[in-house]
């Protein structure tokens, strides 16, 4: 009996310790190239960089995330290829993207506002999760905010 209390007991702390909270990774662009582009879609292959804050490795299954800039859609991409990203390190991935920049910049030309403002700088937002291979958490939110400079 006291056999299966201490192995109820090891399993109860090896439970307790995958339940911690993981950091949110960061991402950003490394490199993008025009894959196929016409006037309502472009296909673009995006190499993105991916920063571990965590002290264990991410066994990535997938990432999926949205552009929005200035408040609208601007482009969605996946990327299904699992990677690992070690702990307190950095892995690199390429993903496809799928934008539609003719219906983008006409909804940000047609907006109100300063066309001064809208010539100097962009704002975006990057929303989307990444899907762990394992693990008791499988998936992780994360949003990214900036500006782009346009001068």
């Amino acid at each position: 009996m006291n056999r299966f209390l201490a192995l109820i007991a090891t399993l109860a702390l090896a439970a307790c310790s995958s339940l911690t909270k993981l950091e949110t990774p960061r991402l950003s662009i490394v490199n993008v190239q025009v894959q196929k582009s016409d006037l309502f879609e472009q296909r673009l292959l995006v190499r993105l960089r991916v920063q571990n804050p965590n002290d264990r490795v991410l066994p990535v299954k997938g990432i999926t995330y949205r552009l929005e800039v200035e408040g609208e859609d601007f482009a969605q991409g996946a990327s299904g290829s699992p990677f690992d990203v070690p702990a307190f390190g950095e892995a690199e991935f390429d993903m496809t993207v799928t934008a539609n920049m003719a219906t983008a910049l006409l909804r940000l030309a047609t907006r109100g506002g300063s066309a001064d403002k809208a010539l100097e700088s962009l704002d975006y937002r990057m929303v989307g999760k990444v899907s762990l291979a394992s693990g008791f958490l499988r998936t992780i939110p994360f949003e990214e905010k900036g500006t782009i400079k346009l001068k």
